[in-house]
């Protein structure tokens, strides 16, 4: 058998096995195995595993994910998401479906110290869940707005999946960072405006709630002073140049634990339960980063994303319709597949063949901008039926609500989320015009 019909049956092998409800990193490193040794030998494998472990896991760079995460879980426990969304509902509360949108702006905000969607909207929503229900938000408006805010804190810096990202294809962790800046802004207003549309077409859904005072809504914004200070100090000095993104995710571990302590919201026992809770992400993460690694290199023995990225750069075919085809098979995965795993199973295969495609663009651009396209629809999986991660979140905590208006409640956000998609790819500049910009 040639070596690309093996990876072929790899592929489908794997697929077979997830479908069967293997665990995604057992099933990548199963079928590694199987690939790397029929073509390699056992030897070969022996000696390969002799030294990944040490080779993978030791690399400073991946030191960034579980700093990260455990700044977002002391965040988490700290109980700042109150001030948060208070603060938000403080200013835009009284609007029609004003809560709903308070509660986008919440876990945007939440997003940018967490780098979680399934923390923050796990988070957000057992703060905001009640305050809109109980103000007659209905199921619908109430699940979808936080399922689809939650998505945000995988796009909004720090983003625990774009550092894989930027690791996997050996790019810029801090460029990736200022790139998806403009897109997460984007994501914070389509889902606002979608909102906006969706309560005028059904006012029973999201009614008005009172209308704070200035001198509430300042007082408000003094209460999530701590917040403001973890992101300017964290993104701040990583995009400053004071801090490498590990450093500045260090920092941010420190600042979240002294200032979550000051606040009154992180104990001993909360610390603990951080660390905990950390351990066992990383150990998941990493689980699936090296049962990743497996597969891909034995795609790599078959040359398989070389030979595919060649057909695609000699043929006739338009780079932008391979573009669509990639986005399409991204968005019918993502229905089946958490947003890592997606990430780490294609990258390898479709990062070439999209950088050997000719989009007008240079080539840290491209990589940019395909890095972000690839975590927006990736992200989008998130909230679309049947095996979106966020939805389970919000109905595991919102028992009363039934899955179907949670599905219903999300279809405004993800017609918004196509549109987002499409602006992206018409207009490539907005994913590194930031970039750019802050280069000159």
């Amino acid at each position: 058998m040639d070596p690309f019909t093996l990876a072929l049956l790899l592929v489908v092998g794997l697929f077979i096995l997830i479908f069967l409800r293997v665990p995604i990193a057992l099933a990548m490193a199963l079928v590694g195995v199987f690939g790397y040794i029929q073509l390699s030998s056992l030897a070969g494998l022996k000696a390969y595993l002799s030294t990944a472990w040490v080779d993978k896991f030791m690399s400073y760079d991946l030191s960034v994910v579980p700093l990260f995460i455990l700044m977002g879980h002391l965040a988490t426990n700290s109980g700042i998401s109150a001030s948060i969304f208070n603060a938000a509902r403080a200013w835009i509360g009284h609007l029609r479906g004003g809560l709903a949108m308070a509660a986008v702006a919440g876990c945007a905000l939440f997003g940018s110290i967490s780098g979680s969607s399934l923390a923050t909207a796990s988070t957000m929503t057992r703060v905001a869940m009640p305050e809109m229900r109980k103000h007659g938000f209905s199921g619908a408006l109430s699940s979808g707005s936080l399922a689809a805010g939650g998505t945000l804190g995988i796009l909004i810096p720090p983003s625990v999946v774009l550092i894989i990202y930027a690791l996997l294809t050996e790019q810029n962790i801090v460029k990736l960072f200022l790139a998806a800046t403009v897109p997460g802004i984007l994501a914070v207003v389509g889902f606002i405006i979608a909102i906006s549309i969706y309560v005028h077409l059904f006012p029973e859904e999201g009614p008005t709630s009172e209308r704070s005072n200035m001198k509430e809504r300042f007082r408000a914004l003094a209460d999530i002073w701590h917040v403001m200070v973890i992101f300017v100090v964290v993104l701040g000095g990583i995009y400053g140049g004071f801090f490498t993104p590990a450093q500045g995710a260090a920092v941010g571990v420190v600042l979240t634990l002294v200032l979550g302590t000051i606040k009154g919201g992180l104990t001993p026992k909360t610390i603990l339960n951080s660390l905990i809770d950390t351990a066992g992400s990383t150990a998941m993460i990493f689980a699936i980063v090296f049962g990743a690694d497996l597969f891909n290199v034995a795609l790599a023995l078959s040359r398989m994303p070389m030979e595919v990225a060649q057909y695609f750069a000699t043929s006739d075919i338009a780079p932008m319709v391979v573009l669509l085809g990639i986005v399409v098979f991204y968005l019918v995965m993502g229905c089946l597949m958490d947003s890592l795993s997606m990430i780490l199973l294609t990258v390898p295969v479709f990062f070439p063949t999209v950088m050997a495609l000719d989009f007008g663009m240079t080539f840290e651009q491209q990589a940019m901008w395909f890095g972000i396209i690839s975590l927006v629809v990736v992200e989008m999986g998130l909230i679309t039926p049947p095996v979106g991660m966020n939805l389970f979140v919000i109905s595991a905590m919102a028992k009363d609500i039934p899955m179907t208006q949670i599905f219903r409640g999300t279809i405004p956000f993800i017609m918004a989320e196509f549109i987002r998609i499409a602006i992206l790819i018409a207009f490539p500049v907005l994913s590194y015009w930031l970039v750019d910009l802050v280069a000159n």
